[in-house]
């Protein structure tokens, strides 16, 4: 699996299903929806505190060497490892601000 790419991974056959991603696959600017959160308990519980919850709208913002994203009118940053476990389902190119 591919990290930090600027290319849509359903385009490039990353993903067993082609409408779910793993978080850090998706381009700056896109949006998608969590499906699944794919962690231990412990930091799966973490994560929604933080607003990455399921069915919840996230952007990405950048990729590089973190993620960051906006979620829950907030900027959050988490390291690649953790945003390939988050899975997500990409509904379109921006949410609204």
């Amino acid at each position: 699996m591919s990290h930090g790419s600027d290319h849509d991974c359903a385009e490039a056959g990353h993903c067993p299903k082609p409408d779910v991603c793993p978080l850090n696959e998706i381009r700056a600017g896109s949006s998608a929806r969590i499906r699944v959160i794919d962690t231990s308990p412990e930091l799966a519980v973490r994560l929604r505190e933080m607003g990455f919850c399921e069915d919840q709208q996230v952007r990405m913002i950048s990729q590089h060497h973190s993620v960051i994203c906006q979620v829950c009118n907030m900027r959050v940053g988490i390291s690649n490892q953790i945003a390939e476990r988050i899975l997500v389902e990409r509904i379109g190119s921006s949410l609204p601000a």
